[in-house]
């Protein structure tokens, strides 16, 4: 299908765009064939299939969520208040521990719903029971980065990692080429070293990346010093983890020579500040990260510990926290973390040459956010809407891989009753189970 956006306010985040005095153009997109075939002024609409109308709309690429874990929306305000260690170990493990295939399909439709609905069009998800993910991925026409989570202690390591190995060799590049995958080793606390070497064996076997939770808390700072002599980081590095593409979750710990070390290696940093906060983790030092060169991207984690998957409620806070922590209005404009929720996030999770801009050949996921909203006026800044005052509900269309999956507010590719009504379902059993 040709589609044809038209009278849109665009961003096309791209590098050129960025060194403009105005990063935006008013005009048209042009989609054929699922990917974007021009941008600008575009006349001829009787060449297109279907004609959007883009009136008193901004188009962004669509918003690249670089770390969740989808079915933990069924967790939703299960267990709130808790340091991470007691959070993990007494409420979420437990419960895990009781979760069906069916739990996850329905927990991960959950979450695509809520992130369709606030604009987000990529998430790279790291969870248990993977082959439902990536299903429902597949039926909801989303675009996931998928990785099975995996622990190294205890009996059912070596089981964790085969089943990544055989998620891996049955998924990637599925779904119409919108389901990728990784290898996904929870945590240097939970994935000793020789795990970690047999792992970083079929990453080289199956050219994967890896996504990984790293230096998130000072307990596991200060653990890992004192069983391995050494810092996360460093102990990643000798292991020979940053070798390959890393995703790196969190990187909230971090000292000046890490960061450097990060740098050298081009480990990607999945910054996920509402999670941070709300599990009092620490500050991420993102500023002093993407002063390096580092790529740094933004994620919501799940919805146990956030508790919304809103990604443009996660650049706002992105935004604010780093001005606080450094004392300093001007740190990380608005543009500036627009382009980690969009070009950043599609760097970060290795699709660059796919997504993350509205240009000539790249695949065609792009949000409409609607700016007639009395919170939106007047219009002086665009991005500094976007950034610090526009909501998820204002996103009104969605685009992914030239297809419509939302318009005007409507899902096209999703039953929404019939999937509160099952996650509600499930978690009414789970709860039960675990009491």
């Amino acid at each position: 299908m040709k589609i044809l956006i038209k009278n849109a306010l665009i961003y096309p985040m791209t590098e050129e765009a960025a060194a403009r005095e105005e990063p935006c153009i008013r005009g048209n997109i042009a989609i054929s064939q699922g990917k974007i075939s021009g941008v600008g002024q575009i006349s001829d609409e009787e060449d297109f299939d279907k004609i959007i109308d883009g009136t008193d709309c901004v188009a962004i690429p669509g918003l690249v969520n670089t770390h969740t874990h989808g079915a933990m929306t069924l967790l939703r305000s299960y267990a709130d208040d808790m340091p991470l260690m007691d959070w993990l170990q007494k409420k979420i493990w437990p419960i895990e521990n009781l979760m069906t295939d069916a739990d996850i399909y329905w927990g991960t439709l959950l979450s695509i719903v809520e992130m369709i609905k606030s604009g987000t069009t990529t998430f790279a998800d790291m969870y248990i029971m993977m082959d439902q993910v990536a299903r429902a991925v597949d039926e909801s026409g989303m675009r996931g980065v998928l990785a099975r989570g995996m622990t190294g202690l205890g009996a059912n390591g070596e089981k964790a990692l085969l089943e990544s190995v055989d998620f891996i060799k049955n998924w990637q590049g599925k779904g119409e080429g919108r389901i990728t995958t990784m290898m996904g080793p929870h945590a240097p606390y939970t994935c000793p070293p020789d795990f970690l070497k047999k792992a970083l064996s079929y990453v080289e076997q199956l050219g994967v990346g890896i996504h990984i939770h790293l230096a998130e808390t000072l307990t596991e700072v200060a653990d890992i010093e004192k069983e391995y002599g050494k810092r996360p980081v460093a102990l990643m590095d000798e292991v020979g983890l940053f070798q390959h593409h890393v995703l790196a979750a969190h990187v909230v710990h971090v000292n000046e020579q890490e960061i450097e070390l990060l740098a050298d290696k081009k480990v990607k940093v999945a910054h996920n500040p509402q999670s941070n906060m709300k599990l009092a983790s620490g500050i991420a030092p993102v500023a002093q990260m993407l002063k390096k060169g580092i790529t740094v991207a933004i994620g919501t984690d799940g919805a146990s510990s956030n508790n919304n998957l809103d990604m443009i409620e996660e650049m706002r806070t992105a935004s604010f926290l780093q001005k606080v922590a450094a004392m300093d209005p001007t740190v990380l404009p608005a543009y500036q973390v627009l382009a980690m929720a969009t070009r950043n996030g599609a760097d970060a999770l290795n699709l660059t040459g796919e997504i993350g801009q509205i240009a000539v050949g790249k695949k065609a996921d792009i949000i409409l956010v609607d700016f007639h909203q009395p919170h939106l006026y007047p219009h002086h800044d665009a991005a500094a809407h976007l950034v610090y005052a526009a909501k998820g509900s204002d996103v009104k269309t969605v685009l992914i891989d030239g297809k419509v999956v939302m318009e005007n507010r409507q899902l096209l590719t999703l039953d929404e009753e019939r999937i509160l009504y099952e996650a509600e379902k499930c978690t009414r059993r789970l709860v039960e189970q675990v009491n």
